[in-house]
């Protein structure tokens, strides 16, 4: 009986590439994680730091540092660090060679909120808490403020975000007790009356025009209050 060398090398060779997988398949399991390694998207600022991150999933994965691969669960790590209110979102991977990386998205604050509690308004509208390690350069929010209706003040504080002349211009956002919302501006004496904010673009528009002109006259440190309220008109108090 002939023997069919060509059929044994092939079962050997197949056994072989089965043999170096399942023993690749396991030491890549029992492959220790490293210390994580966390690369921050978008802005420079760190509002949180790289150290706070690493220990977020430090204490997520019970002494993370360390463990076998296959212990891990990504998701659970990612959530924990999207419910730090700092975080907008977060990415948590593996690579081959046992490094943990997180890929971490701070929120972007808009207006920092002044009254008897202090805290940011993020670009989506919602609450972040101040930094121990940056201040934002945003306007102030001042007067009539509730952390769980922001949605006034988010939409005024968005559009000087959005918007070069306010970014530059407004210091300071202030909402009284009936709702109703002045702006202040870098050196100048008037306070701006927005209203409420419906047809907040014509407002700003006539406001841009208002600041315009009166600086091309050089008499923008004559009035005291410059009310945008009615339609179609800036109606001006004189000091």
């Amino acid at each position: 009986m002939k023997i069919n060398w060509n059929y044994i090398k092939m079962f050997a060779l197949l056994g072989l590439v089965a043999f170096l997988f399942a023993f690749a398949s396991a030491r890549n399991s029992a492959r220790k994680i490293s210390k994580p390694n966390v690369e921050f998207i978008g802005e420079n600022n760190l509002f949180i730091t790289n150290e706070n991150v690493s220990k977020l999933l430090i204490q997520n994965f019970k002494g993370a540092k360390n463990i076998p691969k296959e212990t891990l669960d990504l998701n659970e790590l990612e959530n924990a660090l999207k419910s730090n209110p700092m975080i907008k979102t977060a990415e948590v991977y593996v690579t081959v060679n046992g490094t943990l990386n997180a890929e971490v998205e701070q929120k972007t604050p808009i207006a920092r909120v002044s009254t008897s509690a202090s805290y940011y308004i993020d670009d989506d509208g919602f609450y972040m808490p101040l930094s121990n390690n940056y201040s934002a350069r945003v306007p102030l929010v001042t007067g009539y403020v509730e952390k769980s209706n922001l949605k006034n003040i988010y939409k005024v504080a968005s559009k000087i975000n959005k918007d070069e002349f306010l970014k530059k211009h407004v210091i300071e956002i202030h909402q009284g007790t009936d709702k109703v919302i002045y702006l202040k501006l870098r050196q100048c004496q008037f306070l701006v009356q927005l209203g409420d904010v419906t047809f907040l673009d014509k407002k700003i528009n006539n406001l841009k025009a208002f600041y315009q002109k009166n600086l091309k006259d050089k008499t923008l440190d004559s009035y005291s209050k410059v009310n945008l309220q009615f339609d179609n008109q800036v109606v001006c108090t004189k000091i």
